[in-house]
């Protein structure tokens, strides 16, 4: 581990659970960095033992990234300084966006580690569909824009993934079951660590199954997408032509009604005709 790094930042992902899936290149890039940027410096302390290295540590988290961010980027100049996380990539639900942008803002060479990332973790361990998926971070903590971010969701076609920890979980997955439904979900926890687990059901079963027993541990929340509608009747678009066409002409109440149920403009209005 004695490589030599060019000035710079470095983003390195750490474990997420398991010390053993550090990457050989990311404890060769800690080894070798003059200072590491750290949400806390007793969980990165963990890991340098683990590779038997010791290494100068700086804070950089929430509560602190404004006012050191531009010492950092001042090193950079001269230093290689690298980014890490407690568990995973950095970047994801943390600051690091604003030191990298500022970072190449700068001039500055900025490298990247890849490594464990929860959220896909995740997502394999789910059973979930993976062609199409977003991430939501943390939902709000107050009820009127919990509920907000939930309907927000309701409108994506994809598979919906969210960090959550213990005692906000009965609440969170409560709030998806009412906005959402019964889709799928599955709540998984512990990744890469002796207990990890990854419990499948409806979103109201699990909203009940957690209700009173709040988990340990590191959770990621991962909810499938909608199931396709069903076809509507044809009584149902009678109906709804019906009422359509008097307010409006023929033509015009065929293009609401195909548009609101998702139907061939011309066989609705080949219909909207039958019925005039």
């Amino acid at each position: 581990m004695s490589e030599t790094l060019s000035p710079g930042l470095y983003i390195v992902a750490t474990p997420i659970g398991n010390l053993s899936d550090l990457s050989p290149r990311a404890a060769a890039t800690l080894a070798a960095a003059d200072l590491i940027a750290v949400e806390d410096s007793r969980v990165t302390a963990k890991l340098l033992r683990h590779i038997g290295v010791k290494r100068p540590m700086a804070p950089y988290h929430d509560h602190n990234a404004d006012k050191v961010r531009p010492g950092l980027i001042a090193r950079m100049a001269s230093e290689a300084v690298a980014l890490v996380s407690d568990a995973g990539t950095p970047l994801i639900s943390d600051p690091g966006y604003k030191l990298v942008r500022d970072a190449r803002a700068a001039g500055i060479a900025v490298t990247t580690i890849p490594g464990p990332s929860a959220l896909i973790a995740a997502l394999t361990l789910s059973g979930l569909p993976t062609d199409r998926f977003a991430f939501w971070g943390f939902l709000p903590a107050k009820s009127g824009a919990r509920a907000a971010a939930v309907r927000e969701m309701a409108a994506f076609p994809g598979t919906a993934i969210l960090y959550e920890s213990g005692p906000r979980l009965a609440a969170s997955l409560a709030a998806l079951a009412e906005g959402l439904g019964p889709r799928e979900a599955a709540v998984v926890r512990e990744i890469s660590k002796r207990f990890e687990e990854s419990v499948a059901g409806t979103l109201p079963e699990l909203a009940e199954r957690y209700r009173d027993s709040p988990p340990k541990g590191e959770i990621v929340i991962v909810v499938g997408p909608p199931g396709e509608a069903e076809a509507p009747q044809e009584a149902d678009i009678d109906a709804a032509l019906r009422e359509a066409m008097t307010r409006l002409s023929p033509s015009r109440a065929a293009a609401e009604v195909a548009a609101a149920l998702g139907l061939p403009r011309r066989d609705v209005y080949e219909r909207a005709q039958r019925l005039k």
